[in-house]
């Protein structure tokens, strides 16, 4: 029978929970089980895809279109499974099924209510996953212990224990210890009152992972165990590490996989790290500087860029290169280039948004980066911009746009294809998930990713407009991937340039710690030759990274 991993949190927002199930998860897969993953979102949005990245950062997509949580991210890079829409429910969702189903008359004319109506939805939700090639589902409750849109989601993940038995459920609780400098001590009283909130709802937790800065001590941790109810194997202390890599290996150091698996009966199953353990050791071994400029429009809040960052990171992983990424505000860019702050950067990454604040930046970030022969790699709407400073300085196609930002532009070089414009519910006109690209023969794209054929995710509305095409394709810049009917551009780049590659494609979402995404694997070789080219000093390994990408 399928066993059941419930992660609740307490205290603060953003301790980790994702991380914490995420790393679970992988060390579960570490031991031959198979694994799936799922969040629980408390608010009332039917998915994140219209909230603002300053209010939820990054919207993750999965292969099959649904616009979910970022934790779905951590999910796949940590377990390497790709996720479904299954995999993310929300408060606005499941009240829409509920009164959808009400006013179809499944309630038989019954008050519907939520319990059980409510519960009953999310545990449809949760079993929704569960299947024969599913050992154990990882399952995020999102929110704090305490809220009050956390608490259908609580008596639902309590009531689940009922249902399946209680040795098919392990109940993780997120805490922290904080440290208060004056007294200079720890403290373990908001993890007290945290657990008896969540007692309070019926959930007692098997087991407990502090977050705090230092390690916690063996006294703290008997303290916890007594005041909480919980086995001193229980309670695992999670503090900050160097590296979010390294947290599954800290979590396995403190024994939360032989415990989950024991009080689930598991059994005792060997458990291979050595490959994770040489990614870890990859990372701390990294010699090599590489400073990559983000131009993007939500910089304050970092985690809007988040699968990007990421995406960096395992391409700098396998060179075994630091990346140092400067924050760059897209408004920001046509200043400093008149300061020339951008010319010490050894690649730009244009990523993808939407609305028009800060487009003119990007667009003279790739200009000044084609310009300058900076390595720069374009996602989605980074693709456009691209496109839009070589209409308009190269072609000589005078202000030449895209009509999400100037409807009346004389040259709409980006612009929604013909069967999109009568749709008037915007999200009709997203294209969404997993969509195939023919890459063209002997093109930098291909050589990148060794195959011709190649699947990547998209989120976005316009498009290249295939009137320009020919134009494009006279001239130095390549048509380097299409949509198999042709209709669609996927992938540009320049010839006689380093890396100025642009793709329709947000490639960062199906990148692994180990197994980069082949674009973002190929610019940080690119920006490492750049970096070589600077300081001389450094180590001639730019030539080996090229070499490894080509092979």
């Amino acid at each position: 029978m399928t066993k059941h991993i419930f992660v609740t949190g307490g205290v603060v927002s953003g301790l980790g929970k994702g991380l914490s199930g995420s790393s679970l998860g992988r060390l579960l897969k570490a031991r031959g089980l198979r694994v799936a993953m799922q969040k629980l979102d408390p608010y009332l949005n039917v998915d994140p895809g219209t909230m603002n990245p300053f209010e939820h950062g990054e919207v993750f997509v999965t292969d099959d279109g649904g616009e979910t949580d970022l934790d779905l991210g951590h999910y796949e890079r940590f377990v390497d499974e790709n996720l479904t829409t299954n995999s993310n429910a929300t408060t606005g969702s499941i009240y829409s099924s509920v009164i959808a189903a009400e006013r179809r008359g499944d309630y038989l004319g019954k008050t519907v209510q939520v319990i059980p109506h409510i519960t009953n939805e999310i545990k449809r939700r949760i079993n929704r996953l569960v299947s024969d090639d599913v050992d154990v589902i990882i399952t995020e409750v999102g929110g704090t212990v305490g809220d009050i849109e956390i608490l259908p989601f609580l008596e639902a993940i309590r009531q689940f224990r009922l249902d399946v038995g209680r040795n098919n459920v392990c109940y993780v609780h997120v805490t922290l210890v904080p440290f208060i400098g004056p007294s200079g001590e720890q403290k373990t009283k908001p993890t007290q009152h945290s657990v008896t909130e969540l007692r309070s709802r019926g959930i007692q937790p098997d087991a407990i992972v502090c977050r705090s800065e230092e390690p916690i001590s063996s006294h703290l941790r008997r303290k916890i165990s007594n005041l909480c109810d919980v086995p001193v194997e229980g309670v695992v202390n999670a503090a900050d590490a160097r590296s979010l890599y390294e947290i599954p290996l800290v979590l396995h150091n403190e024994g939360l996989d032989n415990y989950v698996c024991d009080l689930l009966g598991l059994g005792e199953l060997e458990i291979d790290l050595a490959p994770w353990q040489a990614l870890v050791k990859r990372v701390e071994e990294a010699d090599t500087s590489v400073r990559i400029g983000l131009i993007g429009k939500y910089v304050s809040l970092p985690d809007a860029y988040l699968s990007v960052v990421e995406s960096l990171n395992h391409a700098g992983i396998h060179h075994g290169a630091d990346i140092e990424i400067e924050w760059i505000q897209a408004e920001e860019v046509e200043g400093m280039l008149a300061a020339g702050r951008l010319r010490d950067l050894d690649g730009i990454v244009i990523p993808g948004g939407f609305g028009e604040r800060g487009v003119e930046g990007k667009i003279a970030a790739a200009g000044y980066a084609r310009e300058h022969n900076i390595p720069c790699l374009g996602l989605c709407l980074g693709m456009q911009v691209m496109t839009i400073d070589y209409a308009r300085n190269v072609l000589g196609l005078a202000n030449a746009n895209s009509t999400e930002f100037d409807s009346r532009t004389l040259h709409p070089v980006i612009d929604l294809m013909e069967s999109q414009r009568d749709v008037t519910d915007m999200g009709g006109t997203m294209r969404l998930g997993a969509y195939v690209a023919q890459l063209k023969p002997g093109s930098r794209v291909a050589r990148a990713y060794g195959e011709e054929v190649v699947s990547e995710r998209h989120r976005h509305r316009y498009e290249f407009n295939p009137k320009y095409r020919t134009r494009f394709e006279e001239s130095d810049l390549q048509i380097s991937g299409e949509s198999p009917d042709g209709r669609l551009v996927e992938f540009i780049e320049l010839d006689n340039h380093p890396f100025w590659i642009g793709t329709q494609a947000h490639p960062e979402f199906k990148s692994r710690p180990d197994r980069p995404a082949p674009l973002f694997r190929d610019f940080i070789s690119s920006a490492m030759g750049r970096a070589e080219g600077r300081n001389p000093q450094l180590p001639s390994i730019a030539a080996d990274a090229a070499a490894t990408a080509d092979s």
